[in-house]
């Protein structure tokens, strides 16, 4: 009774901080206001309800990372971009393309989805993306959706969604750019490329190469390096009679040394959509897309193959009536597996269909969605949601949402020799959440308390077993603010993810985090810092093998020195931090990288 006395004071406490921002917020409204700040601070969110969406429109938590975060802060990774958003907590194993794992309220990287301009991308055999191999200058905006939706796509979207879009092709003629620098630890870095619009066609273009002698992932050790080049192209073009198709490929490969060991890895995800104006009010659309993890491994156990393949065709289609809007449509996928290893299955194909209603009902919205699933290894599931919106008034929101997910077993949980456990169950979920977000010209506040209830959570460091009931519950506040040439940003998480059946914390989980950002245009310069710090976390299921918490300065500075020209300095880890996110299995740390400065040109917009 004392511990969910003290867990809901917590609560409580985190949410009573949202109303001193409310107040702050009204005064700044009667002072500021600038049409391109309320872009920037209520941008339009197509993942949350596969419908375009203001923010405060959305009856989901979300947080949108737009390009202009993305070149200011020009960094190594996207999983630097990511770490300490509301919700979002990363663990690696060390620096510069090291295995990553992204957790969004208290769920693994299993338990998240990725997409890429709507294309899934996952391992069949982890379970997760590879994070670490995400090349940040391909992407200039992303879309953080919290909450489950199962009911939207399908397996493994227990704790949320991330969608990371390409640049698309905007402007009339030819805009080409071009990015050269490096740093600390002998990187360097180059990326390129052109967009543009011709008439109905839209087109983008780009490569990239990053490569670095890296430093070691263990105390006294060699330095592990890493390379990696990326292709992209996308082009549309729309008709005269309103139809469009489009083609989209993006690909990654190149070689990371890891403790123990090398692989050679490919990341790539290609997709070809039409989608055809029926009628006034109906629209549809028809995507097919492969989505590719391969990794060639070399270490002293011996040489191994992990190639996975998801194909997958999706049809759907959204009706208009009045103010309401109806979406309905199915999809099949299937995964393949190649692999040295000798997999029991090395296939399965998933067919499903499903169902969403945005009602607008004004001031009240409802957003109810339902789907099912018939996998062939694994069964039929049912998922759905509903949200309920209130607008108080003309700046505040109340949003509150229910939803079920559920989280496929990976290959390596059913059948690696050794490891696998054939009869998993899979993890099934249900969620609530209470929110309130104020939207004004230049500032917004936004605070959510949720639950998480998951049935059977597969977990084990050796034989995978499934854990009866798992709680999460947490609290995030986020606010931003851009007045007088300061853009600030801040994020406060706290998250209670408990194993119901020991009561301890699940393993590799922080429990509390805050990120500040904060940047200020100086004329043709300008400056800025971030400070990300969280707390400890443990390695292991009874809570003995803890890890330190941490936190992390980073200082940035661009300068516009001719048109279309600028050069960006950016210090990671200004105050040397070491710390560390997980350990090996032989209980040494994976360390990141120390105090690390890189100088950047680029010319272009």
């Amino acid at each position: 009774m004392n511990h969910c006395f003290q867990t809901t004071a917590k609560l409580a406490a985190f949410a009573m901080a949202a109303l001193p921002l409310a107040v702050q917020a009204q005064v700044l409204e009667q002072t500021t206001a600038a049409s391109s700040s309320e872009a920037a601070l209520n941008p339009v969110v197509v993942t949350a309800a596969l419908a375009p969406r203001t923010a405060n429109e959305s009856l989901a938590s979300v947080t949108v990372l737009d390009k202009d975060t993305f070149r200011r802060q020009d960094p190594a990774s996207i999983t630097d971009l990511l770490r300490g958003q509301p919700g979002v907590d990363v663990s690696s194993n060390g620096s510069f393309g090291k295995n990553s794992s992204v957790f969004i309220r208290g769920t693994g990287s299993g338990q998240n989805v990725l997409l890429i301009d709507g294309i899934r991308l996952r391992s069949a055999t982890s379970g997760g993306a590879a994070w670490q191999h995400l090349e940040p200058r391909m992407f200039d905006r992303a879309e953080i959706v919290r909450g489950p939706r199962g009911s939207l796509y399908g397996a493994d979207a227990v704790g949320g969604v991330i969608q990371l879009f390409t640049p698309e092709g905007r402007e009339d003629g030819p805009q080409p750019r071009i990015s050269v620098g490096g740093g600390s630890f002998n990187t360097q870095r180059i990326s390129t490329g052109i967009s543009g619009k011709e008439g109905g066609t839209r087109y983008s273009f780009a490569g990239s190469h990053f490569t670095t002698d890296g430093q070691p992932v263990r105390r006294d050790g060699d330095n592990k390096g890493y390379d990696n080049t990326t292709a992209l192209a996308r082009v549309s073009h729309t008709f005269d009679s309103g139809a469009e198709a489009g083609v989209l490929v993006l690909r990654a490969r190149g070689n990371n040394e890891y403790d123990g060991g090398e692989n050679d890895f490919v990341q790539q995800v290609a997709g070809v959509y039409g989608e055809l104006p029926v009628t006034d009010s109906w629209r549809s659309r028809l995507t097919l897309s492969e989505a590719r993890d391969e990794n060639d491994d070399f270490s002293a156990f011996g040489d191994s193959v992990f190639d996975t393949k998801v194909s997958t065709a999706r049809w759907e289609n959204t009706f208009i009536v009045g103010d309401h809007e109806l979406v309905a449509g199915t999809e099949y996928s299937e995964d393949r597996v190649n692999s040295t290893t000798a997999y029991d299955e090395t296939s399965r194909s998933n067919t499903a269909v499903f169902t969403q209603a945005l009602l607008d009902f004004s001031p009240f919205t409802l957003q109810a969605s339902l789907r099912f699933d018939d996998n062939e290894s694994y069964g039929e599931e049912v998922t759905g949601s509903v949200g309920l919106g209130y607008d108080l008034d003309g700046h505040h929101t109340l949003r509150a949402n229910y939803g079920t997910a559920f989280n496929a077993p990976t290959y390596n949980q059913l059948y690696f020799p050794g490891f696998g456990n054939p009869d998993l169950n899979a993890e099934t979920s249900e969620s609530v959440e209470i929110g309130v977000r104020g939207q004004y010209a230049s500032w917004f506040w936004d605070v959510a308390l949720y639950q998480t209830e998951i049935d059977n959570l597969i977990t084990g460091q050796g034989l995978q077993f499934n854990v009866p009931e798992t709680r999460i519950r947490g609290a995030e506040l986020a606010a931003g603010v851009e007045v007088n040439d300061w853009t600030l940003a801040a994020a406060l998480t706290y998250t209670d993810p408990e194993n119901r059946l020991t009561g301890k914390r699940l393993q590799n989980r922080s429990s509390q985090s805050i990120r500040l950002d904060a940047d200020r245009e100086l004329g043709e310069w300008s400056v800025g810092g971030s400070w990300v710090a969280q707390n400890h976390r443990y390695r292991d299921a009874q809570n003995q093998d803890r890890l330190s918490g941490y936190g992390l300065v980073n200082l940035r500075a661009g300068w516009q020195f001719a048109p279309l020209w600028s050069a960006r300095v950016t210090l990671e880890n200004v105050l040397d931090q070491d710390y560390v996110t997980t350990r090996s299995f032989d209980g040494a740390d994976y360390i990141n990288a120390g105090r690390a400065g890189f100088l950047s040109v680029h010319f272009g917009q």
